[in-house]
């Protein structure tokens, strides 16, 4: 039997404008003994669960579920009965230290007022059990007789915590409890609930929007959105490889996560109130179909002890290769394989970096999916349809690919203008005033001037940058769903290379495109990918996680691919 289960439970705030649906019909449950944590941005529905859990909700709220504890139903019970739960068997630890401490009393006493009421023992008693209490989580008995506001954050939340533990609660539910510490004293919470849990056994629902505080002590996750969980799993499971596209936008939004990543939050915001239908997900993913705008899709088994609400199922793959062959001829009759048998999925949003030495067969890899070159066996599908077949380079919402010379894939003859709308004009997308302001939104979107001067410059006037630009503007003009950048930027200078870099990925998270980025530069990848498949000779002889495939290379290729970095870096001094 669960320790705690929580079935189909709604939350709604009543005010008189609207009503804000903060959770909408969740379950799960908590085994003895084991760590659950919740986590999801602000505005998710965390904290409102935890105080459903304790009866603590404010009297314009609108519950419906079921909570149970021991087998016993704890919800709608009135506040003289779930008041026998409160302390002595559950018990919660609140994120904000100075605002639930009173500060008119001194800590020690607010620490032993639990243990008086619940526990019914004297005074004396008490508060040699608070000297124990505050002992257990890391402070001298002497801070008892100090005022809250004498206290640091750190020793407040530690203040809180021995409240909490005061009636050995079989339950803790810790709300943000981190959220307003530094890091030292973040470690220390952490090592502290660590070593409670080890030697007490606790319980605990763990709400936090660190994912990386959370996934140190949970054993499960469950990834809240909009007063829904949209997934849930194993935490190693869901921080490897996230199946839900708000999880994986969390996750890479995590610093500790990606050390070496740069940020880039999820675009949009948390919609509140009655204003969404459907997924609620929908107006910030990557994905979205038409379904998702009408139906709500409902938390499902997906295997290996992880749950996801989509309608596609988790994340969905845009691009599939499957056993790719390719081979070119030599002068002198023979044939060298550039792609040997290789196969791979990209999903919907993704970045997938193509890394190897020069002659690799990453290029042909590139032009391959593509469609530039037809590959002598296997198949290429792009959104269900055979690329060969589905002239996708040539469509809206297609596949777009930016080569690695802005020199040689931009005509000197063509004005940035033609330059621009010859996708558009070839494939008859547009009026002319169409086109006109398709060109001028896709210069602005690689930030480029839309003047006409500008326009009218020949692409011989341009730096290598700005051609590179036009390069891109060029393909983000189709609205592609998916964009193959081939070492687009091996040609430009480190600092140019760099805004280019930043402007494309930075492309990619506003606009939700996957991405397979082809480079021998192994530091760029780490910056955006968010997997990385490793060629030698033309095969695929590692593909995983970024950060594992250049931090913990598992194919003698790829380790000495990674060790032929040379020159110093900040990780890596050594005295010449």
């Amino acid at each position: 039997m669960s320790l705690l289960k929580v079935n189909d439970l709604k939350c709604h705030y009543i005010t008189d404008f609207n009503t804000v649906r903060a959770v909408e019909g969740i379950s799960f449950e908590i085994e003895e003994g084991e760590i659950l944590g919740v986590v999801g941005e602000s505005g998710s529905g965390k904290t409102t669960v935890a105080l459903g859990i304790m009866g603590l909700l404010p009297e314009n709220t609108s519950i419906s579920g079921e909570i149970f504890y021991r087998g016993d139903v704890i919800s709608f019970l009135p506040d003289s009965e779930i008041d026998r739960f409160r302390w002595k068997d559950i018990a919660i630890v609140f994120q904000n230290s100075l605002e639930v401490l009173n500060p008119v009393m001194k800590a020690g006493f607010q620490v032993m007022e639990p243990m008086i009421k619940h526990l019914d023992i004297s005074p004396d008693r008490a508060r040699n059990k608070c000297a124990d209490l505050f002992r257990t989580v890391g402070l001298d008995p002497e801070w008892m007789d100090l005022y809250p506001h004498q206290l640091s954050g750190g020793m407040r939340q530690r203040v809180l915590l021995a409240m909490a533990l005061s009636c050995d609660p079989k339950l803790l539910i810790l709300d943000e409890v981190t959220s307003a510490l530094d890091a030292f004293t973040r470690k220390e919470i952490r090592d502290l609930l660590v070593d409670l849990q080890k030697k007490k056994g606790y319980t605990m629902l763990m709400i936090s929007h660190d994912i990386t505080f959370v996934s140190s002590l949970a054993s499960r996750i469950a990834v809240m959105y909009s007063g829904k969980i949209v997934e849930a799993g194993p935490v190693k499971d869901i921080l490897v490889s996230p199946r839900h596209p708000y999880t994986r936008g969390l996750v890479h939004s995590t610093p500790d996560v990606f050390v070496y990543k740069d940020l880039w939050g999820i675009p949009g915001d948390v919609p509140a109130g009655d204003e969404f239908k459907g997924c609620p997900f929908s107006p910030r993913c990557t994905q979205k179909i038409e379904i998702c705008s009408r139906v709500s899709p409902v938390l499902v088994p997906a295997g290996g002890g992880r749950e996801i609400a989509c309608h596609r199922g988790g994340i969905a793959n845009i691009l599939e290769a499957k056993n790719l062959n390719f081979s070119y001829r030599l002068p002198d009759g023979e044939y060298i394989q550039a792609v040997d048998d290789v196969s791979l999925e990209v999903g919907e949003g993704e970045v997938l970096a193509v890394v190897g030495q020069t002659g690799s067969g990453k290029s042909t890899l590139a032009h391959l999916l593509a469609n530039v070159i037809r590959p002598e066996r296997g198949e290429v599908s792009f959104m269900g349809g055979d690329v060969s077949r589905g002239n996708y380079g040539k469509r809206i919402n297609g596949i777009q690919i930016v080569f690695q010379d802005p020199f040689s894939s931009t005509s000197n003859r063509f004005t940035v203008l033609d330059a621009v709308k010859e996708p558009l004009y070839i494939n008859k997308i547009g009026t002319n005033g169409d086109r006109l302001q398709m060109v001028k939104n896709a210069l602005e979107l690689v930030r480029l001037p839309i003047t006409d001067n500008f326009l009218r410059k020949y692409c011989s006037e341009l730096s290598g940058g700005q051609r590179q630009r036009v390069a891109l503007a060029r393909a983000m003009v189709m609205e592609p769903k998916l964009l193959i950048a081939d070492e687009m930027t091996s040609a430009l200078d480190v600092s140019t290379s760099a805004n280019i870099l930043r402007l494309l990925k930075g492309l990619q998270n506003r606009r939700g495109f996957a991405m397979v980025y082809i480079s021998h530069d192994l530091s760029m990848t780490l910056k955006i990918a968010d997997r990385i498949a490793v060629m030698n000779s033309g095969k695929i002889v590692e593909m995983g996680n970024s950060h594992d495939v250049m931090l913990s290379p598992s194919d003698e290729y790829t380790k000495r691919l990674v060790g032929s970095r040379i020159g110093l870096c900040c990780h890596n001094h050594q005295a010449l």
